[in-house]
Order: C-alpha cells, then structure tokens, then sequence
C-alpha cells in the first residue's frame, strides 16, 4: 500500500508539473528567415507552406517538439520549435515555449532523483545522484530503503549507464553496476539474523522530460545477490521517479 501511495503521489506531481499545449491562440513575429510548415508534428511531414521573416503566425498547440501555427492567410501546419526560439510577441519579447530545449536535454552534468517501486516485492524508496561524463554516459549512485511484510532493509549502489538519443524528448537508457544490500528481519514469533551481502545489477528503463529542469523516470533492475552459500540469489526491481537536473 506505502508503494502504490508513493508512486500515485508522485505521478500526480508529475501531471500537474508537465506543461500543456497553448490553450490560446497567440500571435508571434518570425524572426528566422523563414518557417517551414509541416503537414504534421515531425520531419516525415512534407513541407506545405513556407512563411518569410517578418510575417505574423498565430501558434495554436503544442505536442512535443512541434508547434501547430495558423498563418495570416488561414494556412495551417506544424513548425519546429528550433524555428519559433527566435520569435517575437507583439510586445517584441522572446516567445516562451513550454517543455525542454533539445540543448537542455544533453547541456547538463548533474542529476538529482528520488523515487519509489517495488523490491521483491517490498516497497522500495530511492534517492540518488549522477554525473555525466558526456551526452550518453554518466556515472551514478543510489540509495534505498526496504520496507517488507517480515524484513526490512537498505540498498547502496553504483554503476554506470548509457542514455540513447539523448537529445529526444524520451530516451531509453541501460545500466550496469554494484552495490551492498543489509536485511533486517521484522518477525517477532521466528527470531532471526540480520544479514549483509554484496550485489550486481543490470537495468534498463525510460526517461522523459517536461520541462527544462526535471525529468520523469522508469526503470527495471535485476540484482543477483551473492549470498555466503554461494546459492545466489535473483531479485526483479522496478522505479518510477523525479530527476531534477542542472
């Protein structure tokens, strides 16, 4: 119950923190030479209708990376927002975009998360910090707390990951790396001892941004326990959180 309060928490956060496409309709002056309209949200889309600089564009609503515009003779399509930066209100100030930059995505080193899942079946909270090394690799370590039926616990971890397409709105990502797991028994009718191995894991998972300074994030790890028998022991983990990055 702790697991699906945490989780429903923090995507209820995440709803109300992502932002929407334009509910209104605003004019705009292009600044950039000219603007390409796409027949629909992507490059796929052929080009319908090309507007120079200088001309006025009403933007309509957004989804993702794409802008739906009404040009002064009624045309519509979707333009890149690399194409809308450098557009101006009536006003003559910079048009605001809602969600990330493209530059965003990979021109940050540090990461901050905290999140909740599912260990084994225990509930699992997790904070954590990264760094990355480039636009794809990035170094990071994590802390948990276990709270099971019959034990409670602790997991420390570090590893390395691998973000691909990391200039995407959501990019999936893989990680590798090792760690110390200490379970403490809650039952009271069976005394026994509290226990501390080592761990190794592999993971992969999703990352989406929506704005320019957090992003949403999945995952699924499998640990394998290195037990003092030697009969090791195979553990499915999964977590959804924030990551805050700067």
């Amino acid at each position: 119950m702790r697991r699906i309060i945490i989780t429903a928490c923090l995507l209820a956060v995440a709803l109300h923190a992502a932002p929407a496409g334009a509910a209104s309709a605003a004019a705009v002056t292009v600044q950039d030479p000219y603007l390409e309209l796409h027949s629909g949200p992507g490059r796929g889309f052929p080009v319908t209708q090309v507007v120079d600089r200088g001309a006025s564009v009403e933007l309509l609503r957004q989804r993702t990376d794409w802008i739906k515009v009404r040009t002064g003779r009624d045309h519509e399509g979707w333009v890149n927002r690399r194409q809308l930066e450098r557009t101006l209100t009536g006003d003559g100030e910079q048009v605001r975009l809602a969600g990330p930059t493209a530059e965003a995505r990979t021109g940050h080193r540090w990461e901050a998360s905290v999140g909740a899942g599912d260990f084994n079946g225990a509930d699992v909270v997790t904070v954590a910090a990264s760094y990355a090394l480039n636009d794809s690799l990035y170094v990071r370590a994590d802390v948990s707390q276990l709270f099971g039926e019959f034990s409670n616990g602790w997991l420390a971890a570090a590893g390395i990951g691998h973000i691909f397409m990391p200039q995407w709105r959501v990019s999936p990502f893989v990680g590798i790396g090792a760690g110390w797991v200490y379970v403490e028994p809650t039952a009271t009718l069976v005394e026994a001892p509290s226990r501390s191995n080592q761990a190794a894991y592999a993971g992969a998972g999703l990352r989406g941004y929506f704005n320019n300074r957090f992003l949403l994030q999945a995952e699924y790890r499998q640990y394998l326990i290195f037990m003092d028998t030697n009969d090791n022991e195979v553990i499915n983990a999964w977590t959804v959180g924030f990551t805050h990055f700067f």
